[in-house]
């Protein structure tokens, strides 16, 4: 009996250490996924006054490789239609970046979410988790691109703790700094992700996900900025938000993609 209790131990723990997983290891696999966001001009057509392509968020790919999961604010209020300009997706890493043309096929506002589309290439794609299985105190990380592509394309792993589940609703100064946004969800109130993990504007639409799997329990869609918006890249303050992974899942089942 002893000796058969020892094989399974031994089973076990043999189990385990195969299922352990690096975060370099899982990096690896979350590194292909992850795309920029912003706007691009067609290809040798110079635009005066204009970049031909523009950086403004992150994302990443999930369900058939051609869906785009971002934050809502992170898509452009217009576009330049006359010359051309699209919505597109920068996907790969250096010089083997690639641009795609994008288009939005699901928006959520309320919970700052956005999906798009691409055509053509199927993108590696993260796993969507259970948000609702989150616990104060337990390790994540992100991937995206904190300040945009000043150096190229290539993204930067960080890692922190879910430090608190918050109402989304931070209480303004007084009446008078109240928006509109801030009203609408003092109505609405839902919980959101604290990190205790320093991220940057161009963090914006990042996928947060546990380091031993890799699977996606939310996005990054804001900063705590303490001063300006410019400080926030020279002072800043180790706070930010991340909106549950299940509202993606919510959006994602509106267009009948799956998970």
């Amino acid at each position: 009996m002893q000796a058969v209790l020892k094989i399974v131990c031994l089973l076990l723990l043999a189990a385990g250490v195969a299922s352990a997983r690096e975060l370099p290891d899982v990096i690896d696999e979350v590194r292909p996924a992850i795309v920029g966001v912003g706007t691009a001009y067609p290809p040798r057509q110079p635009i005066a006054g204009q970049r031909p392509n523009q950086l403004m968020g992150t994302g990443f790919s999930v369900g058939d490789g051609q869906l785009i999961v971002t934050n809502d604010h992170v898509l452009p209020e217009e576009l330049d239609y006359e010359n051309r300009q699209s919505l597109a997706v920068f996907a790969g890493r250096g010089r083997d970046a690639r641009v795609h043309v994008a288009r939005v096929v699901a928006r959520d506002k309320e919970h700052d979410l956005a999906i798009l589309r691409i055509e053509g290439t199927r993108l590696p794609t993260l796993s969507l988790g259970d948000s609702g299985t989150v616990r104060e105190g337990e390790t994540m990380a992100f991937t995206g691109f904190p300040i945009g592509a000043v150096l190229g394309l290539y993204p930067v792993t960080h890692l922190g703790i879910v430090s608190s589940i918050t109402p989304v609703v931070r209480t303004a100064g007084d009446s008078s700094e109240l928006t509109a946004l801030q009203l609408q969800r003092m109505r609405n109130r839902y919980d959101v992700f604290q990190l205790d993990a320093i991220a940057y504007p161009g963090n914006s639409g990042s996928p947060v996900f546990r380091p031993e799997s890799g699977e996606v329990i939310g996005v990054v869609n804001s900063v705590f900025v303490k001063e300006t918006r410019e400080a926030v890249l020279e002072r800043p303050s180790g706070i930010s938000y991340a909106i549950p992974v299940e509202y993606v899942h919510a959006l994602m089942e509106s267009i009948g993609g799956g998970d």
